[in-house]
């Protein structure tokens, strides 16, 4: 179903809605307008300042306070124009301030608005200011004014040259006075032969500190003297009380903060010694479960320590961030600007170094091996001598220290022959390949009878032996014997290596392994009476390896 309206009904409907939109924009307009700063300045006449107007759209408050100041000075500047004929008329919704014929000011309802006002009484008071300016801007400029500044100045000129003097000669005696205290009294600080402190460089940042404080009161009388005599004449007036605030406001600033945070600074003290004493019994709980004294179902003991660390890690950066806002300046741009890029290079330059922490603290609870374990990672075969956060320390059968990143432990095979060792022996095995032409059972009595000559063998498992391939040319056997010190391993492959070789060369079976090409028209043995050619002697007893017992 469609409606139709006619031409008049439609026209009503468009003049409501241009209304209503125009409504709606001049009350967002309105809400914009209360949402913005007023724009106000001060009238400044020989840098004091008079009372302050609201600017315009069209005329910037800078900009009518300037041209007021200028016509006030105008007015001053001309001796024909009595300052106590000027006269406030009313003209409209405004009150207009003159000097003789001269239109100094108008007071509207917004200038009236900013002051909390009525017009007619900030008009009143205009006119005050304006008759006390005129009077000081011509009293400022008499010969007897400018005379007195003159010789004031001369005054503040001649205090300056002697504070400086006597400041100099202040100096000079503490200076004397603290080097001869200092070299009578004050000793090298250290431990034995190891100096922490010298004397010389304590004396000199004691000197440095002197030095340092009379330069500060140099600067100090030098701003009061200028501050001084730039206020003794009306052209650097202004200036002068430019640069006290610019003095003084850095330094009223700096003591609002200060006093502004002292419970901020009350409740970070606090904060310390909470955070200092859950820390304290949070070490203690954990050293106790450490030592045995708390026992934890589950819980190794070894883990207390780093479990500690990880605790410690979130208590203080809990602390850290209950801090953060009460930190004086954290709120401040600066501050985080600072925060975000030292958090943006430590993201950057610490990943590998985080990664290995937390591959350090995985392998912790992992259990994957302990200090003083026997340990092949990689291509590394020794002893575990210490676990850092990042690194691990093994030292090798030949007494090598390799440090290995955390990381690359984790991501790679760890074996452990000390683990299993404990509870079970450990299995050294070693292979061998004979021909097809030497009968198996032969070949397993020789293995089992070299390591039958083995002494420090564990009694369980007893000593065995395993074909493990056919090969083309020859049979793989495999010997293993017991062992219950993973730290022997060296020596006790050492002496299985040469057992075999003497049971075979006894029983003239040559060893084909590791390639076979052809029968050699002899035995590839060592007959018996070879065995202690020179310079072997027969009663000879093979060196045990320098770090097989490591």
């Amino acid at each position: 179903m469609s409606i139709r309206l006619s031409p008049r009904i439609a026209s009503v409907f468009a003049v409501i809605s241009l209304f209503v939109l125009a409504s709606a924009t001049s009350m967002a307009d309105e809400v914009v307008n209360l949402e913005q700063p007023v724009d106000v300045a001060d009238v400044k006449v020989d840098g004091a300042t008079l009372f302050r107007v609201r600017g315009a759209s069209s005329l910037p408050a800078a900009t009518r306070a300037a041209n007021i100041a200028d016509r006030i000075k105008a007015v001053a500047a001309d001796p024909a124009v009595d300052p106590t004929t000027t006269r406030r008329v009313r003209e409209g919704d405004y009150v207009a301030i003159y000097a003789g014929k001269t239109r100094m000011l108008v007071v509207s309802v917004p200038d009236a608005e900013v002051e909390h006002l009525t017009v007619d009484t900030l008009a009143e008071l205009n006119e005050i200011r304006v008759r006390e300016a005129i009077a000081d801007y011509r009293a400022s400029r008499t010969s007897q004014y400018l005379v007195g500044g003159a010789a004031s100045a001369g005054v503040a000129t001649l205090v300056l040259v002697i504070g400086t003097v006597l400041l100099y000669w202040i100096s000079r005696w503490l200076r004397l006075r603290i080097g001869s205290a200092m070299h009578a009294r004050v000793k090298t600080v250290g431990i034995q032969e190891f100096a922490i402190l010298r004397a010389e460089r304590l004396r000199a940042v004691i000197l440095g500190v002197v030095k340092a404080l009379v330069i500060a009161g140099e600067i100090a009388l030098v701003l009061f003297w200028l501050v001084f005599v730039l206020s003794r004449f009306p052209w650097t007036r202004g200036v002068a009380s430019t640069l006290i605030a610019d003095i003084a406001d850095p330094l009223r600033r700096l003591g609002i903060s200060i006093v502004e945070s002292i419970p901020n600074l009350v409740f970070l003290v606090i904060l310390y010694y909470v955070i200092r004493g859950a820390l304290r019994m949070v070490r203690a709980f954990f050293i106790a479960v450490e030592r045995g004294g708390v026992v934890l179902s589950g819980f190794e003991r070894e883990w207390a320590i780093p479990t500690y660390k990880i605790v410690r890690l979130a208590i203080v950066a809990l602390g850290l961030v209950v801090a953060y806002p009460y930190i004086p300046g954290s709120g401040s741009e600066a501050f985080k600007g600072v925060t975000l890029f030292a958090g943006i290079v430590f993201s950057l330059g610490s990943s590998t170094a985080v990664a290995n922490i937390i591959a350090g603290y995985m392998m912790t609870y992992r259990r994957a091996f302990r200090t003083g374990d026997r340990v092949r990672i990689g291509d590394v075969t020794g002893d575990v001598t210490e676990m850092r956060l990042q690194v691990t320390h093994v030292r090798t059968i030949k007494n090598e220290d390799v440090v290995i990143p955390n990381s690359q432990i984790l991501n790679g095979n760890v074996i452990n022959y000390s683990t299993l060792a404990k509870a079970a022996s450990l299995l050294l095995h070693t292979t061998v390949g004979i021909g097809y032409e030497t009968p198996w059972r032969q070949v397993e009595a020789m293995l089992l009878e070299a390591a039958g000559r083995m002494r420090g063998l564990a009694p369980v498992p007893a000593p065995f032996v395993l074909q493990t391939a056919l090969g083309d040319f020859a049979i793989t056997y495999e010997i293993n014997v017991a062992c219950g010190e993973p730290h022997r391993m060296a020596e006790l492959y050492s002496e299985l290596h040469r057992n075999i070789l003497d049971v075979f060369n006894e029983y003239d079976v040559a060893i084909m392994t590791p390639a076979y090409v052809a029968d050699p028209p002899d035995p590839k043995v060592v007959p018996k009476a070879k065995w202690h050619l020179s310079p072997a002697k027969p009663d000879d007893t093979p060196a045990k390896p320098g770090g097989a017992s490591a």
